[in-house]
């Protein structure tokens, strides 16, 4: 059956998102859960899109045919509000139908096990294994679907978890039609906020754009802030497992940037402390900060279901990634865009993200970070990898090479302490090529450079 499992889950265009394969899926989870003896009730989520519901419900009947109970929200949920309710009542697992960030023509299903982290490749490997039609048990050993709210006890434990008052703080939410609409905005009202909601309808469609955070999407939200209408904005993806920020000076805050000021304002508290957990592709500037700390960093591969594997092994702090998704221990090992706004919101109260991010740039350096795609089939990746090996140069745009980590592609370590990786992309046919320096024209060099490396293995 024609259904991968990439970095975070089964995603495919809405008309390959079928019934049969929909609920090929559920009974390849219901042969999971019963071959791995788990036990419990299912969480049941669904996202704003078109046939989302329906697809839950299918998924549903799937499970309950193989003799699982199953909770489906009332409505549309946010991923990280499904993980963390499957943590808070020791459920046996969650099903997710979402294709969080991508465009409206595409939907997808993530399973979240156990303890709500993300589901590890040895897990997805055996589902991948398991897909077929659907078994039925007789009909008296059936579960049952109960439809409940998921939202309620998420959001008190987030302000018991934060506890911050935001009175006098005036924040512009843009949901971007998706399902953190009356959830993120939700939280900060009743942690006392002033909250302008944009976008906050539900649109299945997304309003014809993605529902991705960029800078180019967030034009609204951007002015909103830097009008003086409010203090602060805060966007989040189409299923609320990413954030992004913008602040008066800066716009759109880098995402980068918003982990090192994240993780800075975490440990200034006396009640959080503890090492820190980045993907390759995020910048070194967590590490200066966490050594000025007295904390290590722990480095990942891209994808964050690694990212919370070394949360666990570690017990890191916080774990996030350069493309806007950040967890946080105690509350839960896997991205939330709900719990970090407010947390986002109740540092912004205490000193300004203007502010703290230019003492952080002050005391630890300045960085500037980018990414280019070369275009790469599929079935070549591991090929040029390979051949990257035996072909990697001594120099890269007029810099010593001191280091090269290979746990994800490569990525070469300047003397100057800038970096270039090079890594396949787990979703689309193509090389990624990141760079990391201190200056805008420093990293397109270092861009063309790691373009001119890749382009001849292709």
């Amino acid at each position: 059956m024609d259904i991968e499992f990439g970095t975070d889950g089964w995603r495919t265009t809405r008309e390959e998102f079928t019934t049969p394969r929909i609920r090929a899926v559920g009974q390849a989870v219901a042969d999971y859960l019963r071959e791995s003896d788990g036990s419990g009730p299912v969480a049941v989520g669904y996202d704003p899109r078109e046939g989302s519901r329906a697809a839950a419900e299918e998924l549903c009947r799937v499970l309950c045919a193989n003799g699982f109970d199953a909770l489906i929200p009332d409505r549309d949920t946010p991923t990280p509000v499904v993980a963390w309710t499957v943590r808070n009542l020791d459920l046996a697992g969650a099903l997710q139908v979402t294709a969080s960030h991508n465009p409206a023509d595409y939907n997808g299903i993530k399973f979240i096990p156990e303890g709500g982290a993300p589901a590890l490749p040895d897990v997805t490997d055996r589902l991948a294994d398991n897909l077929r039609e659907p078994d039925s048990l007789p009909e008296s050993e059936w579960g049952t679907v109960t439809e409940t709210d998921f939202l309620e006890a998420y959001i008190d434990h987030a302000l018991a978890f934060v506890e911050t008052d935001l009175s006098g703080l005036t924040v512009a939410h843009d949901a971007m039609h998706g399902s953190g609409r009356g959830v993120t905005d939700e939280l900060l009202a009743r942690a006392g906020a002033d909250v302008i909601r944009l976008r906050s309808e539900r649109d299945p469609e997304f309003g014809g754009e993605s529902p991705e955070p960029s800078a180019a999407h967030l034009r609204d939200l951007e002015a909103r802030v830097q009008d003086g209408e409010a203090d602060l904005g805060i966007a989040n993806d189409g299923d609320s497992d990413r954030i992004a920020v913008v602040t008066p000076d800066r716009g759109v805050v880098d995402a980068n940037w918003l982990f090192v000021a994240l993780y800075d304002g975490l440990l200034e508290e006396d009640i959080h402390d503890g090492d820190a957990v980045r993907t390759v592709s995020t910048t070194y500037l967590v590490d200066r900060v966490a050594a000025a700390h007295g904390h290590d960093v722990h480095e990942t591969p891209v994808g964050f279901k690694w990212v919370a594997e070394a949360m666990a092994d570690h017990d890191a702090l916080m774990g996030g990634e350069e493309s806007g998704g950040f967890g946080v221990t105690g509350h839960l090992r896997n991205k939330d865009g709900v719990l970090v706004a407010l947390l986002v919101a109740a540092a912004h109260s205490e000193e300004s993200l203007d502010d703290r991010l230019d003492r952080l740039r002050e005391a630890h350096g300045d960085i500037a970070q980018d990414r280019i795609s070369v275009d790469c089939p599929d079935e070549r990746k591991a090929a040029v990898i390979e051949d990257l090996d035996g072909s990697l140069p001594d120099r890269v745009a007029g810099v010593e090479i001191e280091s090269v980590n290979d746990t994800d592609g490569f990525k070469m370590v300047l003397e100057d302490g800038s970096w270039l990786l090079v890594r396949p992309s787990g979703t689309e046919p193509k090389l990624r090529v990141y760079a990391e320096a201190e200056s805008r024209q420093r990293v397109e060099e270092l861009l063309e450079a790691g373009r001119d490396l890749v382009r001849p293995l292709v």
